[in-house]
């Protein structure tokens, strides 16, 4: 084939060269409204729907000006060419069947040189559309996306109707609103006097601290007046109320040693109403030396706290882990004992011991005192160890032991680090609802209990 488009070979070719009418494949693809054969072809002559042809120098691929597609490359047969675009004989996309777009079939007939030639189409059936449902007149008219639907009896597939139906974050509102209180109200029951608990056990890493500031915010939010009293020489339960304890801050050794109001070194909690704290500082570590020459040494934190102008609720005082005379303070001081139980081997290991003591500090200092609640603290639910020691605490302890158990996590290490407790850092957590259960179970059975067990 020449440049102006004649052919060679007789054959495949008409009167001057040109190709016949006949001929069923043309080397060079025509487009309706182009001029036949090799004349010119303008930029006016283009059709408008074509892209143009950027011509490069000198090209990778032989590329047809017209199509865009590579010259000497076979089509599909499903009537696709090379480069993955549907075409059909006239070089136009090829229509889907079943649509009302389906052009009709070429039939093929014999031409004056044998070749099929294409016939004008026939109608071909298409298939029926699928019946269209007209709503009932009283029903209301579809919504657009992000419009509200209208209508009374109208309810969505995704609109809860019970409350085990409401999403995630729902529930974790309204657990978080329940925990905080924002109104202020008394939804735990407040006890007839006041109960002042001891948080003690000689193991250490067990939640003695964590408990004591989390039940005591609980309670706190839901109307009751608590004092928290920090006994460790760490000062943890300072660090979590956010309460200052640096180095001449006045403090809990101020009153067992000088013999200081504990009304004048209490402190108001920031953001919490009806919560104070007495602080502990680094001096506190050497009082258990001090305090062996001092008079009624193992009494000095129960007068303090009987001498307390104001009336508390609760007074939850955070031991050290260890058996010395602060933590014999703490007992003689207080009326019931709260022990946290890791749910671990270690942590029974050394609770036979703690029984022990409470029992002589109850034949000789403060026969009061009794352990009322025990708590277990770190429970993973995955392991069979957690479960055993369960049992095991459930079935020595019986009805001591609360029916609310804190899992272990991670919302409730966090909180010390933002001087918060878990119940204002993330009320919506498991460890706040769980701790949020336990401060209600107390509050509830100290009511049901007999007031002159206090008395």
């Amino acid at each position: 084939m020449h440049d102006d488009g004649r052919y060679d070979d007789p054959r495949v070719t008409g009167p001057g060269g040109r190709p016949s009418a006949a001929d069923p494949v043309s080397r060079e693809t025509t487009y309706p409204g182009w001029p036949a054969g090799g004349e010119s072809r303008g930029p006016s002559t283009r059709p408008p729907d074509c892209d143009p042809v950027v011509r490069r120098d000198p090209p990778s691929v032989g590329v047809e000006p017209t199509s865009g597609v590579p010259r000497n490359l076979p089509m599909a047969r499903d009537g696709r060419d090379p480069s993955g675009r549907a075409a059909d004989a006239t070089g136009g996309p090829v229509p889907v069947r079943g649509s009302a777009s389906v052009p009709a079939r070429l039939e093929p007939s014999a031409g004056p040189s044998g070749t099929a030639v294409p016939q004008q189409p026939t109608p071909q059936a298409v298939p029926d559309a699928a019946p269209v449902v007209v709503p009932p007149s009283d029903a209301p008219p579809a919504a657009d996306y992000g419009d509200e639907p209208t209508g009374s009896t109208y309810v969505s597939r995704e609109t809860p109707t019970r409350e085990e139906d409401d999403p995630p974050l729902a529930m974790e509102a309204m657990r978080a609103v329940q925990i905080l209180n924002p109104s202020g109200e008394v939804t735990m029951p407040r006890p007839a006097r006041t109960r002042v608990m001891c948080v003690a056990n000689q193991k250490g890493g067990v939640g003695k601290t964590t408990t004591t500031v989390n039940l005591a915010v609980a309670l706190a939010l839901h109307g009751n007046r608590v004092l928290v009293v920090d006994l460790d020489p760490q000062g943890n339960a300072s660090t979590g109320l956010n309460v200052p304890h640096h180095t001449g801050v006045p403090d809990v050794y101020d009153c067992l040693i000088d013999s200081v109001p504990l009304g004048d070194v209490a402190q108001a909690v920031e953001g919490i109403p009806n919560l104070w704290c007495v602080p502990a500082t680094i001096d506190l570590a050497g009082a258990e030396i001090e305090l062996v020459s001092v008079v009624a040494r193992e009494s000095r934190l129960a007068r303090a706290i009987a001498a307390y102008p104001g009336h508390f609720d609760y007074v939850f005082i955070d031991c050290p882990p260890s058996l010395g005379l602060l933590t014999v303070n703490a007992l003689v001081a207080a009326q019931e004992v709260l022990i946290p139980i890791q749910c671990e081997y270690y942590a029974l290991e050394g609770l036979n011991q703690l029984i022990n003591n409470i029992n002589l500090v109850r034949q000789h200092l403060n026969p009061k005192l009794e352990v009322s609640t025990i708590l277990l603290t770190m429970y993973d639910r995955r392991t069979r160890l957690a479960d055993a020691v369960e049992q095991d605490v459930r079935n020595h302890f019986g009805d001591k032991v609360l029916q609310a158990v804190i899992p272990r996590n991670v919302r409730v290490s966090e909180a010390p680090s933002y001087g918060q407790s878990v119940m204002t850092y993330d009320p919506g957590s498991r460890g706040a609802t769980s701790y949020f259960e336990a401060a209600q179970e107390i509050a509830e059975r100290g009511v049901m209990e007999p007031v002159s067990r206090n008395a």
